[in-house]
């Protein structure tokens, strides 16, 4: 959980989406990219993955933060909506119509009573 955002993810016990977050910092161009313990809600209880870029103002440094950020904002907004948050979801669905090419897995539902017998 990520206390801050009422979490049910299991981010605590897995670094899924840090290492995800940080594969994708690294292909995109980041400077540098970090996993890390902590971010904000107490040292142990989520992992997390950041980056850092260095903006000289070239065309090819905007061009990465614009994919950085892109990815990095999803990714953690995708995160709640897979986790449920209504809010996201709809973040979700808005990003993916309006950036081209954006294709994100998006979280699926099931009805709970299809798993009462499992």
């Amino acid at each position: 959980s990520s206390g801050i955002n009422a979490e049910y993810g299991g981010s605590m016990w897995c670094a899924d989406m840090a290492v995800q977050n940080v594969i994708g910092g690294a292909v995109r161009g980041a400077t540098y990219v970090s996993i890390h313990n902590g971010g904000g809600v107490g040292w142990g209880e989520v992992m997390n993955g950041g980056f850092g870029m260095l903006l000289d103002g070239s065309k090819e440094a905007g061009e990465k933060a614009v994919s950085m950020l892109h990815w990095d904002v999803s990714n953690g907004v995708n995160r709640r909506a897979w986790d449920g948050h209504p809010l996201a979801k709809e973040a979700i669905q808005v990003t993916q119509d309006s950036v081209p090419g954006y294709n994100l897995t998006v979280c699926n539902e099931t009805n709970p009573a299809l798993l009462q017998n499992l």
